[in-house]
């Protein structure tokens, strides 16, 4: 690989502690020299990058997102997908295993990593946790690891059986791998299209309630406390890797102010206990499905007005570890019909950025390094993503290149995705993406980029 010096920059590293103006001189994939600006003094065959007046930063990580294949490429293709991601600042994605066929094997796995699907930034496959999604059987974690699955989930199929939701946190934890829950009570929200409340009921529409969400958490949180306890403390053998690592439980897509009041006091309890936001559950609330807009549709559903609330304080006071996007595109076709009849989900990659620095930062002063921690070095770590997350030398060179208080429309029709179904269309936002960096290779060239 060519090297790559990218000069003039501010740079902000959270993981490394550095906020001030660096050079960066990239090299082979990774991250070769960090210095004051000047003082690099590169080959003569280096390409020169000029970040003059804007902020240089760990390439984002989006550790949620549905990139269809196999099995659905008429919504979006892993080619398309990561090509939004990368338009969006994004330079990994962990892709969740709901495809057709399901991600339960080493074989789907290492499909959705192969050069020839055309990925424009690193794709990490999450392995699903039982056979089919169905909840019943557990895949072999240890093969699904080998292959590349840095996870495991049922997503949108939650794990309701007490008994096989144990035995999926020990054996996920013997393999070193964290366990991610869709935490829905599908009990309580069969037929439901929004969540439960009077705008459900004055539309017809059956509602999700919050308990469907929180009650899961709360039955997760208390099998991982149980599975935590060592020999001493509870007489039965803890679920520890051969490391001594304990049970890590993520919780997906957090919507409820209940269940980020369970995540909190887990962790006060010194449980491994982490989840993460969507924009969509901390800038919209139930009243955006206004007159049936089944671009207001996902699961979970967009909540109450104090549900919001407690998104952003779960934010700002650093009990959400992270922020992901829940990037699910749908044809136009199947979100043009009945709210009812439609599939849930919306687009989300190359927005996130934009309005996380539009309202987390400017509105609700949030510091820029938090936001990008939220969006870069904490999904790393969450993910166990080694070298990435970060631009200290030997890391991988995964870099965004933005300016921070350009203001920008977002519009769907220019999206890189195949699909369109968001609810973010025409909104302004803050933030616009430069350049993306992937492992050395410019993925990503605004059109007005120098």
């Amino acid at each position: 690989m060519s090297s790559l010096l990218i000069r003039n920059g501010h740079l902000i590293d959270p993981a490394a502690g550095i906020d001030a103006p660096k050079d960066i001189l990239l090299k082979d994939g990774r991250v070769s020299e960090i210095a004051a600006p000047g003082k690099l003094k590169p080959a003569p065959d280096t390409e020169i990058l000029d970040a003059k007046g804007l902020t240089v930063a760990p390439g984002l990580i989006d550790i949620h997102v549905h990139l269809r294949e196999p099995g659905q490429g008429y919504k979006e293709t892993i080619a398309t997908g990561t090509a939004a991601a990368a338009a969006g600042g994004f330079t990994a994605v962990a892709a969740m295993p709901n495809t057709v066929p399901t991600n339960d094997s080493p074989e789907i796995t290492r499909w959705m990593q192969a050069a020839e699907r055309g990925a424009s930034v690193r794709v990490f496959p999450i392995g699903a946790a039982t056979r089919a999604l169905k909840g019943e059987i557990l895949n072999d974690y240890a093969a699904l690891k080998a292959a590349g699955a840095v996870a495991v989930t049922d997503d949108g199929h939650p794990i309701l059986k007490d008994s096989i939701m144990r035995e999926v946190l020990i054996n996920a934890t013997r393999c070193g791998l964290s366990v991610i829950q869709h935490a829905e009570d599908t009990r309580m929200t069969q037929g439901a299209s929004m969540n439960a409340g009077a705008l459900a009921f004055r539309l017809g529409l059956r509602g999700m309630p919050p308990e469907a969400e929180y009650s899961l958490v709360e039955r997760d949180i208390r099998l991982l406390a149980e599975l935590s306890k060592d020999k001493g403390g509870s007489g039965k053998a803890g679920a520890r890797d051969k490391n001594g690592a304990v049970p890590h439980l993520h919780v997906a897509h957090t919507s409820t102010a209940q269940a980020v009041a369970a995540v909190r006091q887990a962790r006060r309890n010194g449980l491994r206990v982490t989840c993460e936001v969507a924009p969509h559950h901390f800038l919209l609330t139930e009243e955006h499905v206004g007159a049936y807009n089944t671009n207001a549709k996902m699961n979970p559903p967009l909540r109450s007005a104090a549900d919001c609330d407690a998104m952003i304080e779960g934010i700002l006071d650093g009990v959400v570890d992270a922020i992901a996007t829940d990037h699910a595109p749908h044809a136009s076709h199947e979100k043009e019909v009945e709210f009812e009849r439609a599939p849930n989900g919306i687009t989300g990659l190359e927005s996130a950025l934009g309005l996380s620095l539009r309202w987390l930062h400017r509105e609700w002063k949030l510091p820029l390094s938090r936001v990008i921690s939220l969006l870069s070095a904490q999904p790393a770590a969450l993910l166990n993503l080694k070298g990435r997350g970060t631009l200290t030398a030997g890391s991988y060179a995964d870099v965004v290149i933005f300016d921070p208080k350009a203001e920008w429309i977002f519009n769907a029709r220019d999206s890189k995705s195949k699909s369109n179904n968001t609810p973010f269309d025409g909104w302004t936002m803050q933030g616009k993406v430069h350049y993306t960096i992937s492992e050395g290779r410019v993925v990503y060239r605004a059109a007005s980029a120098k």
